[in-house]
């Protein structure tokens, strides 16, 4: 029996992470100057994009562009961290004029109800002789792509619709997911047709597949950490799947590749110079603390209470990395200290919902919890800063009755009452202070 060998290497979740493409390049370079040429495809699961960088957010994303054409990838999906922190033009605008590569997405519309012309619901590529189907994925977190003009429809739907198109055509098919491993599982338990997925979102690390039915699930992990493998054996003549490996390959042994660190450089100075204007001068110090008030945090608070309109404003300090010291302040240096991708929201939420997030506030449990994911780019949740708000409490009393009153604009705050509250979104997915996540979403503010 005469086999054909292709290879897919894949990464996911890279937000950014600079430092580790270079290495991921001469990776995916030692793979191809061993491989037959076209027997190497080359993929990305979404998330390659945070605007946490200098480099990517003094370039509109530009700079991961042009790294991931260097890099030589054949195609992509988008995740969350693309599709709801750059407005739609700038999208249009990277992947139709900049990339080299394709955008695979099956359940992103623009407002029209149309697949806009730079994505392809599902794509077949040819390599020796075979016929590779791809299919792509997100998150489907539809209040917030439809303040942008997007549709997102459920994924497992338009998979379902996809699978039942491409298969007829394809002698492999291969899901580009960003939507998480317990998605992926359920796609591989209720839908037949896929040989694998590659899987981002969560973060997840296959250190080898895990066949699940007839599919295989396959993750690189998060931040360029790893680059995954999957060389998949095909009867020459049948065109059937005979046999599925892979790992994930650590890229820290791999030296860098200089034309790779050269983009790299370049967009740093480029982003640098885009981002170092002044916007505020400061007579004093404004200081960020987890443990206390901060100056900082309350501003925060307050810049979000005028934002939404709202009664309250309330932020936890978490976001600030450290406070702004006297003198100029850049945009550069905003971002720096404050990097996450957070939007604000308007809340309603009750008057005994608000007290109970104040009272965790003043715990050390609260203010050292390590936050992961959510858009949160700090380490820790931080005390909760307060606007509109005046809190009389005991430092000394027992954890979870400090508190003694709460006044709102002079007057005692109510536990029955409800309260407009402008504050930030990773509040609403149930991360911190879970108590305000019992209010009411009003409004979300995309992207901010």
């Amino acid at each position: 029996m005469q086999a054909e060998e292709l290879i897919i290497l894949h990464t996911n979740d890279i937000h950014s992470h600079f430092e580790q493409m270079p290495k991921i390049a001469s990776a995916i370079q030692q793979y191809r100057d061993n491989s037959i040429s076209d027997s190497i495809v080359v993929v990305d699961c979404g998330d390659h994009i945070d605007r946490m960088r200098i480099e990517t957010e003094g370039s509109e994303g530009s700079a991961n562009i042009q790294v991931m054409n260097a890099v030589g990838y054949d195609m992509i999906t988008l995740g969350n961290n693309e599709g709801l922190t750059l407005l739609p033009d700038v999208l249009q605008h990277l992947y139709r004029d900049e990339a080299s590569f394709k955008v695979i997405l099956s359940n992103l519309y623009d407002q029209t109800g149309q697949v806009p012309d730079w994505i392809y619901p599902s794509y077949i590529l040819d390599r020796r002789n075979v016929k590779v189907g791809f299919i792509g994925i997100t998150a489907a977190f539809q209040d917030f792509y439809e303040l942008l003009g997007w549709n997102v429809t459920d994924p497992i739907v338009a998979v379902r619709e996809q699978v039942e198109i491409i298969r007829k055509h394809a002698d492999i098919v291969i899901l580009i997911s960003h939507v998480g491993i317990a998605y992926d599982k359920r796609i591989a338990q209720e839908i037949e047709g896929i040989d694998v997925i590659l899987g981002g979102h969560t973060h997840h690390l296959f250190e080898v597949p895990e066949r699940i039915n007839q599919t295989y699930l396959c993750a690189a992990g998060k931040f360029g950490q790893y680059l995954g493998t999957v060389k998949l054996t095909i009867n020459r003549e049948t065109k059937a799947l005979i046999h599925v490996a892979g790992e994930a390959i650590p890229v820290e042994p791999f030296a860098p590749h200089p034309q790779v660190e050269a983009i790299i450089e370049k967009y740093r100075r480029i982003s640098t110079q885009n981002l170092d204007y002044e916007v505020a001068c400061l007579d004093e110090p404004l200081h960020a603390g987890s443990h206390g008030e901060s100056p900082l945090g309350s501003l925060l608070a307050s810049g979000l209470r005028k934002w939404t309109g709202a009664d309250i404003g309330l932020a936890n300090v978490g976001q600030l990395i450290e406070g702004l010291e006297p003198g100029s302040v850049t945009k550069k240096k905003l971002l720096e200290i404050c990097p996450s991708p957070i939007n604000p929201c308007l809340m309603l939420i009750r008057g005994e919902d608000i007290a109970w997030a104040i009272e965790q506030s003043l715990t050390e449990e609260y203010r050292n919890m390590p936050i992961r994911g959510f858009g949160f780019r700090g380490k820790i949740l931080g005390v909760l800063c307060l606007d509109g708000l005046k809190v009389e409490y005991d430092p000394m009393a027992e954890p979870f009755q400090k508190v003694k009153r709460i006044w709102v604009n002079q007057e005692l705050l109510h536990p029955h009452q409800s309260y407009r509250v402008g504050t930030i979104d990773m509040f609403t997915f149930r991360v911190g202070y879970l108590s305000l996540k019992k209010g009411k979403v009003l409004k979300f503010f995309l992207p901010e």
